[in-house]
């Protein structure tokens, strides 16, 4: 990965990564089985689901996700073209990978008794939340390099974006490097040294925002 921002067409192997993930990932569950509960409206009520950080996580990115392809889908249908939904794939494996709870990240503790931590996977969904929300674009993949269990030992933050056509390249990047590395200074402790954000993929041009609260589809 270098510092510089450009695209990258190359796609991870999405059905190696989905066969890399495992049931404790996403406490015991698996996307299929999260987007089921959300194709189903998220009832009956499932404890498992509704209180594990992890999978409201997941849910929150898999609603952004699949905003982002039904306008793929439907562009694709308008110029009789075949939509290509490998990056789809991909960010959906990524989000089950992101989502757990990894490594335990340390925080400035108030006192000497205090061990305050926070999880790489909530960090990594802080990040991934924050990219989303930056207006025509959609994180794909979003990584925390260094040894983060560690107080301030630096680290770096890539973070691999799709945007869509006619958002400017470096403005993108820039948009989505100052907020994220706000949002990580506001609600972490981490010593981030550099955030590079790298933009592989393009998504189809639209009018409505993609962030959608899991509570809003119950």
């Amino acid at each position: 990965m270098t510092d510089h921002d450009g695209i990258r067409p190359d796609l991870p192997d999405s059905s190696e990564a989905l066969d890399a993930l495992e049931p404790g990932d996403l406490d015991g569950h698996s996307i299929d089985e999260l987007t089921d509960y959300l194709d189903a409206g998220m009832q009956p009520a499932d404890p498992s689901i509704d209180d594990s950080p992890a999978c409201q996580n997941a849910l929150a990115a898999i609603i952004r996700v699949r905003h982002a392809s039904l306008r793929s889908l439907e562009v694709a249908a308008r110029e009789e073209a075949p939509a290509d939904e490998s990056w789809i794939s991909g960010v959906l494996a990524n989000i089950s990978i992101e989502a757990r709870s990894g490594r335990d990240v340390p925080l400035r503790p108030l006192s000497e008794t205090e061990r305050p931590v926070m999880t790489e996977g909530a960090i990594r969904s802080l990040i991934r939340r924050t990219g989303d929300a930056v207006t025509g674009v959609l994180v794909a993949r979003c990584q925390l390099e260094g040894d983060v269990t560690e107080l301030a030992s630096p680290v770096r933050v890539v973070v691999e974006i799709a945007i869509a056509p006619g958002l400017s390249i470096p403005t993108a990047a820039d948009l989505v490097r100052t907020a994220v590395g706000e949002a990580l200074a506001e609600q972490t402790d981490l010593l981030v040294e550099a955030i590079d954000v790298v933009v592989r993929d393009l998504l189809p041009e639209h009018d409505d925002a993609t962030g959608t609260d899991p509570e809003e589809a119950r």
